[in-house]
């Protein structure tokens, strides 16, 4: 069998890559999942903007937003008695910006996941990829290199998962080579065998890819398979140190993967002997790391719904499947008596992945999570992110606007947008609030000097559109709209502070009840409150 770190001519390389990238873009998810896995890591902790478009580009998605919450909803990640996470906005607050994105990276993996014949060999691969991240994340000393160790060694798997998810017949062909090319007792190389019947292997095509889609050098280089033997000295401070934790987390996946509960420990302790110089490992480490990252991962399939046909391999990267060594070959409890399926390996009780909310639900929800925020320390353009973010979700609009007052012009000026278009279509706005002659005032300027929540359904009448300003008529022309001005006492004067403005693409459909309406004026007045908390008065 060739071996694929030989050298092969970089043009016939290319050549089968290109072919190869030709034969994925003919699948339809193939080229939305790239063009959003370069969007997102793109972003980059260290600019303030990023949590808008990190927020924006998962709320585009109703199915991955709601993914995503019920992922961060788990266990791992929310604290002993605090309310639940109800927007990504609060959990970027409360994870972090980068441990978001990994969620979002990972699960738009199996969001572009085909459902065909094989679905469950590709659940396989999933799990075994996301198991490898979340051992990295597991053995890592800091914070800061389990979030970037985590998706560098997913990522080192992008070769294989585009295959099995976009090119099948060709994996079931690697597979079935890498059988018949096995020598006795050896496991099948199935990495050789990419590389045989696909001209590159896999981790050549992931490295391809990854180019492709613009991932950093430092998330390459992770994704790399090192050469040559495991380092016989300390790796501490050096950046290949992330590159060979990503490699034990990916040979620790498919330890678990592959190993009966009886030779698990023996084979997780060599492991950990090979590797314990280079990333200074206890003995333990890694037989601890792979218990806490099962229960991980058992969370994870529970939140998702991701079922497994009972007795599966993947089975055994879950807590479920868990023995400890002491009991290792003993009879184990009936599924039944933990709550299981004993069909599908999972909890009976698990509930529907996408949950029917109402209007209400979704907005009391997020005042709910905003409260939570504004009791410790907060930073105000968070919770005016997740007060857009709720009303986007909740009255399904194609757009919010938070405007502000600029104190130069003194107008009401577009500062943050969610939805469709949102990044442009904010800067349009520009409503005049002083020195107005409340007569001849447009609509906008109307509505806030006279503090009047307005909700206007046809915006195509003649009697509004008389009274539209000309930046809206010319450039937005949203035929139902929501206004939501912001006002503050000072003595007993009334100062308009700014403006939420929410629109939806259909006359009409915009239509709120009086529970929803007070809801909203709820949310609104959180937005003025956070002001006035941000400012000291």
């Amino acid at each position: 069998m060739t071996n694929p770190s030989s050298t092969v001519d970089s043009q016939d390389i290319n050549v089968t890559f290109e072919y190869l990238l030709r034969r994925m873009r003919f699948k339809s998810d193939f080229p939305a999942l790239s063009a959003s896995v370069a969007r997102v890591q793109a972003l980059s902790d260290s600019e303030s903007e990023n949590l808008q478009t990190l927020c924006d580009e998962i709320l585009q998605d109703v199915a991955l937003t709601q993914k995503l919450l019920r992922l961060v909803n788990t266990a791992h990640f929310r604290r002993a008695g605090t309310d639940q996470i109800s927007t990504v906005s609060r959990a970027v607050a409360l994870i972090g910006m980068a441990g978001v994105r990994n969620m979002a990276l990972s699960l738009m993996l199996l969001d572009h996941m085909p459902d065909r014949g094989h679905a469950h060999h590709l659940k396989v691969e999933f799990l075994r990829s996301v198991m490898a991240g979340t051992l990295a994340s597991e053995l890592s000393r800091t914070s800061k290199e389990a979030e970037q160790v985590y998706i560098g060694a997913l990522f080192r798997n992008l070769g294989r998962l585009l295959v099995a998810f976009y090119l099948p017949e060709d994996a079931e062909q690697i597979r079935v080579y890498a059988k018949e090319h096995a020598k006795p007792g050896e496991e099948p190389n199935e990495l050789a065998a990419s590389h045989d019947v696909l001209g590159m292997s896999f981790d050549q095509l992931g490295q391809a890819v990854g180019a492709k889609w613009g991932l950093p050098d430092t998330l390459l280089q992770c994704m790399s398979v090192p050469a040559g033997s495991v380092p016989r000295l300390s790796m501490a401070g050096r950046p290949e140190r992330m590159t060979w934790l990503a490699t034990l987390a990916n040979e620790g996946a498919e330890t678990m993967l592959k190993s009966s509960p009886v030779d698990l420990g023996d084979a997780l302790e060599a492991l950990t002997q090979r590797y314990a110089k280079a990333l200074d490992l206890s003995p333990t480490a890694l037989q601890d790391a792979a218990g806490r990252a099962r229960k991980r991962m058992s969370e994870m399939t529970e939140a998702l719904n991701l079922t497994l046909p009972a007795h599966s391999p993947g089975e055994r990267l879950l807590e479920t499947f868990y023995v400890d060594a002491p009991n290792a070959g003993a009879a184990g409890p009936d599924p039944e008596d933990l709550g299981l399926d004993s069909q599908s390996g999972v909890l009976s009780q698990s509930v529907p992945l996408l949950e029917a909310q109402s209007t209400s639900d979704v907005l009391a929800a997020g005042i709910q999570d905003i409260t939570n925020t504004m009791v410790d320390q907060f930073r105000l353009n968070d919770v005016l992110q997740m007060i857009l973010e709720t009303m986007l979700r909740a009255l399904d609009c194609r757009r919010v606007i938070f405007c502000l007052k600029d104190a130069k012009s003194g107008a009401l000026v577009g500062r943050i947008g969610l939805g469709d278009g949102a990044d442009v279509v904010k800067s349009l706005f520009k409503v005049p609030v002083d020195r107005v002659d409340l007569a001849a005032a447009d609509l906008f300027s109307a509505v806030c000097l006279k503090n009047l929540d307005t909700l206007i359904a046809d915006a195509s009448k003649s009697a509004v559109l008389a009274r539209l300003p000309a930046w809206f008529k010319d450039h937005i022309q949203a035929p139902t709209f929501l206004l939501l001005p912001m006002v503050i006492k000072r003595g007993p004067q009334e100062i308009v502070l700014g403006m939420i403005y929410a629109d939806k693409g259909q006359a009409g459909s915009m239509k709120v009840d009086e529970r929803e309406l007070s809801l909203l004026r709820t949310l609104r007045n959180q937005a003025v409150m956070a002001f006035k908390q941000s400012s000291g008065g």
